[in-house]
Order: structure tokens, then C-alpha cells, then sequence
């Protein structure tokens, strides 16, 4: 009867230290790269920098096109694509730029109105500057999420 007690209880520890077991993570993980990284620039033009990584780029399927100068009424103007302007909770029109591979900066435009699907803008930027086009809102979004933290 002892000898059969003795074997129960080594039974049930094993089972008990299996069971623990289960629950133990690896003890070091590399920690990921953060899909994006947010700069606050000293730029009332321009306010914040973010520098996502390739992976997250692809995720958001960011797209962009150039700003282009067009004659407009005998005028010389810079058009962008109207799905390359956000509007701010105060109203203020706002485009992402891309300023270097994998780096978006908000950019200050004025729109003088809007045509079809391409803005008409006062001032706000060069011919040939990138616009984001597909995305934009991500950006955005994750601007004022991580500005919060």
C-alpha cells in the first residue's frame, strides 16, 4: 500500500510539472521593429515625420503621384489628386508628402477648389512633389493615435 501511495504521488507530480510547463514563453524574444515611427517637426507647414517599414508600407498599399503644374484660366497652378487632401478636425486642408523612401510628412495646402477628382491649390507645394494618394488616412490616424500615448 505505501509502495502504491509513493507511486501516485510521483504521478501526479510529473503530471503537475507537465502541466506548468505548458505555460512557459520562451525566455528572450526579439522584439519587432515598430511599423511606424512618428517625429514631431518644429514646422508649422509641416508638423510630423513618419518612417514606416517596408512591410508596413506594403500592408497600407500606400500609393502616391506627383503634384503637376497646369494653365488654368491663363494661370499657372498646382494640381493634385483630390484623394491626396485630408481634412483636419478644424477644417484646415492637410496632403502626405513623400520626402525620402518610407518617410511621410503632413504638409499645409491651400485648396482653391476642387475640380472633378483633382484639387486646384493656391499654394502648398512644388510641381512634382509626391502626394499620397492610397493611404493617407492611415497615416493620419496613426499620427493622432500615437501622439496621444
Amino acid at each position: 500500500m505505501k509502495n502504491r501511495l509513493g507511486w501516485m504521488v510521483a504521478a501526479l507530480s510529473v503530471i503537475c510539472m507537465l502541466l506548468t510547463a505548458c505555460g512557459v514563453t520562451p525566455a528572450v524574444e526579439a522584439e519587432a521593429p515598430k511599423p511606424v515611427k512618428i517625429e514631431a517637426l518644429d514646422n508649422v507647414n509641416e508638423p510630423t515625420r513618419e518612417t514606416l517599414t517596408e512591410e508596413a508600407v506594403k500592408r497600407l498599399d500606400l500609393q502616391t503621384a506627383p503634384a503637376r503644374d497646369m494653365m488654368i484660366g491663363g494661370t499657372q497652378r498646382t494640381v493634385i489628386p483630390y484623394s491626396a487632401i485630408l481634412y483636419d478636425t478644424q477644417g484646415d486642408t492637410w496632403t502626405y508628402i513623400n520626402t525620402e523612401p518610407l518617410a511621410y510628412v503632413r504638409h499645409h495646402i491651400v485648396v482653391d477648389r476642387i475640380e472633378a477628382d483633382q484639387a486646384i491649390l493656391s499654394n502648398g507645394l512644388a510641381s512634382g512633389t509626391q502626394v499620397v494618394t492610397v493611404g493617407a488616412e492611415e497615416l493620419f490616424g496613426s499620427e493622432l493615435e500615437f501622439e496621444e500615448e
